[in-house]
């Protein structure tokens, strides 16, 4: 029997290369769409702390006012513009986990089992490296899920990138209060680590692996030559369920901005209200990676106060209602709805805190 075990079918993956090439994949792409334009923010903070560029939203039209399709098309442009890098990778590294990573591995390292805290917390570590916005996260969470990846992993992964994303961090820490930069920490690791594990306890108990996939139960022995045609069956799949959704919530945001998100100067005398309302419609909001910055800086110009600063710190960037869409089917729409609630419920946490240390 020992002997063979050892024999090795030709062709048949190595699981442990194939885990390496997936990870080859998912450096390079990062390091394209990530890691070195960080970096070349970071060091043009260095010599001028200040945050280059105005609100994405602007190019929407003003809060407050009426739909518009050419303002939806102007912000879908806009917007599309500082994603596009990061969804394409999100695609190519949603399509390379389920042709090169291994189930067995997947679920050795995601699965459930051996409880929701320490799976939310592999998970939200495991976000880190890649500082995704919501919805370019989105595909990365789909195939993980169908891989079998657990509820509370794919929570944290999902949240984790846009919330703990450690450039923006970094850009925090430059160009705003440091109580900004600490509340964002403080509620953000609240977020990932401890209210993902309690959400996920709304998940249906025989939704493990919620999406079933054929091909799932010889995703251990696959043949090396099939690699490819898995990886393009994966890719073209998404890309034709997930884009068209994303461009048509996109620009539905864009065209009804001034409805959905009506925070403006006047917003500084609403009070209370402009808390709440900033925990609700920033998780519905979409914006780009650290595209919260510029929002909140220029609402807290215009006189808006520390709690609704607060909030919108946590709720812009943790999730929008394109995100929401994208991921709903792979993790059920009541564990995705309970999600987008907590979010605003930290939101509004986030912002009694800024308040409190303000």
């Amino acid at each position: 029997m020992a002997g063979q075990e050892a024999v090795r079918v030709p062709g048949r993956w190595n699981p442990w290369a194939a885990l390496a090439l997936f990870g080859a994949v998912a450096a390079v792409g990062l390091l394209w769409a990530k890691w070195l334009p960080y970096t070349e923010k970071v060091g043009g903070l260095l010599d001028t702390p200040e945050w280059s560029g105005g609100s994405i939203l602007d190019k929407a039209g003003e809060a407050g006012t009426g739909p518009s399709l050419s303002g939806g098309w102007e912000f879908t442009g806009s917007y599309f513009e500082s994603v596009w890098k990061a969804m394409v990778v999100g695609l190519i590294v949603a399509a390379a986990v389920e042709a090169l990573v291994t189930r067995r591995w997947l679920l050795r390292l995601l699965g459930r089992g051996r409880g929701p805290y320490r799976d939310s917390l592999v998970g939200g570590l495991l976000s880190l490296p890649s500082m995704m916005c919501t919805c370019c996260t989105a595909p990365v969470v789909t195939a993980l899920r169908r891989r079998g990846a657990s509820t509370p992993a794919a929570l944290a992964y999902w949240v984790g990138n846009p919330t703990l994303n450690p450039a923006v961090l970094v850009f925090l820490a430059f160009v705003a209060p440091w109580q900004w930069t600490f509340t964002r920490l403080a509620v953000g690791a609240l977020l990932v680590f401890v209210v993902t594990a309690l959400v996920s306890r709304l998940a249906p108990r025989d939704t493990g692996v919620p999406i079933p996939n054929a091909a799932d139960e010889e995703a251990d022995d696959v043949a090396l030559r099939d690699a490819p045609r898995r990886f393009g069956r994966a890719l073209l799949r998404m890309s034709v369920t997930l884009v068209p959704e994303y461009l048509v919530v996109v620009l539905a945001l864009g065209a009804f901005r001034g409805w959905l998100f009506p925070l403006g100067g006047s917003a500084a005398e609403w009070g209370v209200a402009a808390v709440l309302l900033a925990a609700v419609v920033g998780t519905l909001v979409v914006i780009p990676t650290a595209g919260e910055i510029p929002i909140v800086q220029g609402l807290t110009l215009l006189g808006v106060g520390a709690g609704a600063a607060g909030a919108l710190l946590i709720a812009l960037p943790a999730l929008s209602l394109v995100s929401i869409v994208m991921v709903g089917r792979a993790l059920s729409w009541r564990v995705t709805f309970a999600m987008a609630a907590s979010v605003a419920g930290c939101a509004l946490l986030a912002g009694a805190l800024l308040w409190a240390i303000s």
